[in-house]
């Protein structure tokens, strides 16, 4: 399996990243050394993450979309606040309209507050997925609104 440490980057929307782009954008928030694995036994483009100690080094695979291993420390590090997809959210369909009010959103939503980053706020949705929605605010919060990730990763 061959593992590349700078590919080809492209520039994308934070609200469109999903799968492993998603997991590539959320490593390099982090400040990992990330690696991209390319195809092989069937398996699609992989992301990893290289850990160098002093006498060891270790590539570990790294999907915090999808794992909660990976994502649910950075949930907590970051304070996302995540609300279920029956959570009452308020519709303002304009002045004078009788559909105003309380509707559940339908949506996993997530939500960053912060007075110490660049960005004082981060929010996004997503229809299956708490671990996609969290994923992207954290990348946002860290990155702001588009990222570079390999242009092997976007569909």
């Amino acid at each position: 399996m061959m593992k590349e440490r700078h590919p080809d980057l492209i520039e994308v929307n934070v609200a469109t990243l999903s799968g492993e782009a998603l997991g590539w954008a959320v490593g390099k928030a982090e400040g990992l050394d990330v690696l991209l694995a390319s195809p092989v036994y069937g398996n699609p483009w992989r992301v990893f993450v290289r850990y160098t100690g002093e006498v060891t080094i270790r590539e570990v695979r790294y999907a915090p979309q999808d794992s909660w291993a990976d994502g649910g420390p950075l949930i907590s590090k970051y304070r996302v606040l995540i609300t279920p997809p029956n959570e009452m959210v308020h519709r303002n369909f304009g002045p004078f309209d009788k559909r105003n009010g309380y509707y559940e959103s339908g949506l996993w939503g997530s939500t960053i507050f912060g007075k110490e980053r660049k960005h004082r706020r981060a929010s996004f949705h997503h229809q299956d997925s708490p671990l996609t929605a969290a994923m992207r605010a954290i990348v946002q919060f860290e990155l702001g609104d588009t990222v570079q990730v390999p242009k092997e990763l976007i569909p």
